[in-house]
């Protein structure tokens, strides 16, 4: 029998063993973003324009608040300069106004200083101070167009307060002790007639230190003029009675004058005529200034 010795001569076939690699695509982490460099650098670009901006809009804002805060201190420590202190109830609307003026310059700078923290807050806040300045400026300009006497600092006010008998007698003691015409005098002293009518003089200076034009006085100096002898027989000159009233004396010239009354309140007018119009330009370019720095602050968190 010779089955199982065939059977372990003969060994079986072998085996091959085949390994199959599948390949698995990249996933998209292994795929290298050709274009994520590109959106880190816009990003840095746009970061630092950004900043740029920022920078820019928070040095014109501060800029934009030096001339509120001097003009505060302005209203303040230097009302006497016009003797208005003299007037009823006009160095409350100062000392008002002036108090108000540095509320929103410290706000104002405070509102920079935590723009990061606080945007919307600051900008809520400043867009009320400034719209309500804006309202006090335009209700100053308006008052010159009425002829009311109850608004105070008003043209028919002022004319009011600075004819009154009482209040007259302060204010030209007080105009006096300025030194306005002593000053005019040393001024003018190597001028002449003609030099002196001509130079820009000030309503004040005008109307309180020289006698009017009408009464032909002879020119010696800016405060020392003689009467002449003319006679206006033809009547083709108005008589003007501030020539009578005119003194040579320093502490008279021509104080009790309405030409020196008349002065003043123009002086006072065009003070105030100019502080309405400051208050409406300035208060509308520090509103439009925090709006926009309010804008570049967004696109700067944005951006970062």
């Amino acid at each position: 029998m010779a089955g199982p010795e065939n059977n372990t001569s003969n060994p079986p076939p072998e085996s091959v063993a085949l390994t199959v690699y599948e390949e698995k695509p990249e996933t998209k982490e292994e795929i290298p973003d050709k274009a994520e460099p590109k959106k880190e650098i816009m990003r840095g670009v746009k970061s630092l324009n950004s900043k740029k901006v920022v920078l820019l809009l928070v040095l014109l804002t501060f800029l934009l608040s030096i001339p509120i805060l001097f003009l505060g201190i302005w209203l303040l420590y230097i009302q006497q300069y016009d003797c208005e202190g003299l007037l009823k109830n006009l160095p409350r609307l100062q000392s008002g106004v002036g108090i108000g003026m540095l509320v929103i310059f410290f706000l104002s700078n405070a509102v920079i200083y935590t723009r990061a923290k606080f945007p919307a807050p600051g900008l809520v806040v400043i867009v009320i101070l400034t719209i309500l300045t804006l309202i006090v400026g335009l209700g100053i300009l308006g008052d010159f167009k009425t002829e009311t006497r109850r608004i105070v600092a008003s043209p028919r006010w002022l004319d009011l307060k600075v004819h009154n008998r009482n209040n007259w007698n302060d204010i030209k003691l007080c105009i006096y002790e300025t030194r306005t015409c002593k000053d005019l005098t040393s001024r003018s002293y190597m001028l002449d007639s003609n030099s002196v009518s001509t130079s820009n003089l000030s309503p004040i200076e005008s109307g309180c230190c020289t006698p009017p034009s009408t009464c032909e006085m002879e020119f010696v100096n800016a405060t020392y003029w003689r009467r002449g002898n003319k006679d206006n027989i033809d009547g083709t000159i108005p008589y003007d009675r501030d020539c009578d009233l005119w003194k040579n004396d320093e502490t008279m010239l021509c104080y009790n004058c309405n030409a020196c009354k008349n002065g003043y309140v123009k002086t006072l007018e065009g003070k105030w005529l100019k502080l309405g119009t400051f208050l409406s330009v300035m208060s509308l370019l520090l509103m439009i200034s925090h709006l926009l720095l309010f804008v570049a602050t967004m696109w700067e968190q944005y951006a970062g």
